[in-house]
């Protein structure tokens, strides 16, 4: 199943997924602030806002194309703002903030490429990702084991599942029920989606990371 919907303030979807417990959100006029015990993803599309006392004392200003993740802090929207917000329950995500670039540097199916904009900080956590489909790609039918949250951040398109076809415009939000057989097709131009995944295969353990892989100690 996906299900699309508007970037607003009355945007509140509560989910379960990956292990994880969270909300899709957006924000587009009133302020948004975190409580303690959660964490936000997220990604500004239009207009700008000011991120609160999540890179220390003052506010840094998000344009158009920003992502970010904070474990605490609040969201000031201005004029012309719409980001998506994903808060995440119980959970504490490194405070990250960048832009994106124009395709992705991973390759990805079917002609595709991505970019994992935030790494999961231990194997198993969250991630975001940015999806460049070039024009004309046909993606083949496909399927995730989690959830899948986004926005169309450049272009326009289709998602195609088993049961319908979906039209995508820049500036929309959707959400790819896990195990949900789908593909991406973007028509005219290239298009650029943000996708959250909330668990991952990937990421650093205690045992395995380049600190202590790269760490030769002395015999004793």
């Amino acid at each position: 199943m996906i299900e699309t919907f508007s970037i607003d303030d009355q945007l509140a979807i509560p989910r379960t997924s990956g292990g994880m417990d969270y909300i899709v959100r957006g924000c587009a006029k009133k302020e948004f602030i975190l409580d303690d015990h959660s964490s936000c993803f997220g990604m500004v599309t239009a207009g700008s806002l000011a991120l609160n006392g999540v890179f220390g004392p003052g506010e840094v200003v998000a344009g158009p194309g920003t992502y970010f993740a904070f474990p605490k802090g609040s969201i000031f929207p201005r004029a012309g703002c719409s980001a998506l917000l994903i808060v995440c329950g119980r959970y504490t995500a490194l405070p990250m903030l960048g832009a994106l670039e124009d395709s992705g540097r991973l390759r990805y199916v079917d002609g595709c490429s991505d970019t994992l904009l935030i790494s999961p900080p231990r194997l198993g956590d969250p991630c975001l990702n940015h999806l460049h489909m070039p024009a004309g790609t046909n993606q083949r039918m496909h399927f995730h084991p989690s959830d899948r949250v986004g926005v169309v951040l450049r272009g326009n398109g289709e998602c195609r599942t088993e049961d319908e076809t979906v039209s995508l415009a820049a500036g929309q939000g959707w959400l790819i029920s896990e195990g949900a057989q789908h593909c991406f097709r973007p028509e005219g131009s290239a298009m650029d989606v943000i996708a959250w995944h909330p668990d991952s295969d990937y990421g650093p353990t205690d045992e395995n990371h380049p600190m202590i892989n790269r760490t030769w100690t002395r015999p004793t």
